[in-house]
């Protein structure tokens, strides 16, 4: 394998979530290629299973796609936060919830062709209610599925938002190892 030493490189944005790079880089053959990459801090994302089976999920509009999307609770890192716990403020904030037990599920890259973001997916067990508290701005609905349900609704193409569809499937299957 190679890698692509950069020759020069520059900022064009930096914003309150991301900032953009521009990269002059030698390729294999020793020509320049541009590379454009997404500087993200990371996030963190969980999926919350009570006791019946159920998994609770936020419903919110987002922008990008002009459409209300089902997903998992999830949020950006802040500067130099743990991922473990930027998943339990998520998981208060959006949902009201606290876990007695939260455990690391995988650790994806979402866009490594040109962003550096770093997600992590944890499923969250031994819930106790509380008041949502979800950040200015953030307007969502929280619901509860079956995780058989949602996993039905992933086979049918109905769940669109991908740290939704991988959590989905690593829960299912670390509950099968379980027995659960």
């Amino acid at each position: 394998m190679y890698q692509e030493p950069s020759q020069h490189v520059e900022q064009p944005f930096t914003g309150r979530v991301f900032s953009v790079e521009v990269h002059a880089v030698t390729v294999a053959d020793g020509k320049t290629a541009r590379r454009e990459i997404v500087r993200h801090n990371g996030g963190a994302c969980v999926l919350a299973l009570d006791e019946a089976g159920r998994v609770f999920m936020v419903t919110q509009y987002r922008k990008a796609f002009d459409r209300v999307m089902l997903e998992i609770p999830a949020g950006k890192l802040e500067p130099d936060e743990d991922p473990l716990d930027c998943a339990r403020r998520e998981l208060a904030e959006e949902t009201g919830f606290s876990a007695r037990q939260i455990r690391l599920l995988a650790t994806i890259y979402p866009s490594p062709g040109y962003c550096s973001e770093t997600l992590s997916i944890y499923l969250a067990t031994g819930l106790t209610a509380g008041p949502a508290h979800p950040d200015d701005g953030e307007f969502l609905q929280v619901q509860a599925f079956p995780l058989a349900d949602l996993l039905a609704m992933a086979d049918r193409g109905e769940i669109h938002d991908a740290k939704t569809l991988v959590a989905l499937l690593m829960a299912d299957r670390q509950l099968a190892r379980e027995g659960r």
